[in-house]
């Protein structure tokens, strides 16, 4: 958490996405540049982080150019749950589900590459659908939107320290170092460059999966809870299926806590809560996320604004279920 605090600390996102906006010459690439770059961004910066620095740059730019920007901040939404679920560190779930089921990073990218590629498809399909109409030529101008264009990289010795100690991070994931050992090297960068820094940790977030691993252990000692779950996840396609439905009304990450206690279908409890994370708007924490960036804007408060609950569910649900029967499908034949 703090070391991408660290990056963002240097504008890395914001620099990124302000250069790249120059190459959108109509409607649809800026859909496919927006939508794709939380995609992508998401599997290192994590699906919340790349929300919060994709949306208000999307809402920026679509309020400049005088577009709603509903459609896209929903797709960008899409993108970031569905883009974090390849790797270990781009959601909560997969950290905690790679440690507990002890994946191998090839058994796990396997796993996570039935999601990613029909996802990209996917997302292709829907922003030729939405732009079919609507795809004209702009004149994009980032010079008019704000100070996120001067933003300059900032490049000296604390961004080699990040860096390494992103490195460190992203081998003690993968257990090649002890996490200890990260910790440790981790606080004393930051301590050096930014301690600053500290203050910026969702502590409320780290206090709430405490909570949960307190709540979890809990009622899987309770014979009555215990029996009913276990004859939920009986087989992997019970297991696949309960992670998906207990996603819509718990969030995919109490979800991945609570069944991991009670089943050794690791594979399917992976993919289901990361497919679960689709669907209802608290499914994924960072669908919320996005709702509130979107709901603070002046176009939320407009009638068209207004419907994005709706075409939000519309969307997730559609794609929910396409993308729960495709990923179930190449797990049960490849």
């Amino acid at each position: 958490m703090i070391v991408i605090k660290a990056f963002q600390s240097q504008n890395y996102l914001d620099f990124i996405a302000t250069r790249f906006l120059s190459f959108c010459k109509t409607e649809r690439s800026l859909y496919f540049l927006l939508t794709y770059l939380v995609f992508f961004s998401s599997m290192f910066v994590t699906n919340d982080v790349a929300l919060l620095t994709f949306v208000p740059i999307s809402l920026l730019i679509f309020s400049r150019i005088n577009m709603l920007s509903l459609k896209l901040i929903v797709l960008e939404t899409l993108a970031a749950n569905l883009g974090s679920c390849i790797t270990p560190m781009g959601n909560p779930q997969n950290l905690y589900l790679f440690s507990y089921y002890n994946f191998s990073a090839p058994a796990f990218f396997k796993l996570t590459a039935t999601i990613a590629l029909p996802s990209l498809f996917i997302l292709a399909l829907m922003i030729f659908f939405i732009t079919k109409k609507t795809n004209k030529p702009l004149e994009l101008n980032t010079s008019e939107l704000g100070p996120e264009n001067s933003l300059e990289l900032k490049f000296d010795f604390r961004t080699v320290l990040y860096i390494i100690d992103f490195i460190i991070c992203l081998l003690a994931v993968f257990h090649v170092i002890n996490y200890l050992y990260m910790l440790i090297f981790t606080v004393v960068v930051m301590l050096l460059c930014n301690f600053r820094l500290f203050k910026k940790v969702d502590y409320s977030l780290l206090l709430t999966f405490a909570f949960l691993f307190i709540f979890t252990k809990t009622l899987s000692t309770v014979s009555v809870f215990s029996d009913f779950i276990n004859s939920m996840l009986s087989t992997p396609f019970k297991s696949y299926i309960t992670a998906i439905l207990s996603s819509q009304v718990i969030s995919n990450v109490p979800a991945a806590l609570l069944l991991s206690e009670f089943t050794e279908n690791g594979d399917m409890i992976l993919l289901g809560v990361n497919v679960g994370g689709l669907g209802t708007l608290i499914a994924s924490m960072a669908s919320v996320i996005s709702f509130k960036l979107y709901n603070n804007s002046s176009e939320a408060k407009t009638a068209q604004g207004k419907k994005y609950f709706g075409i939000f569910t519309l969307y997730n649900v559609i794609l929910l279920l396409f993308l729960g029967v495709a990923v179930y499908a190449l797990n049960y034949y490849l």
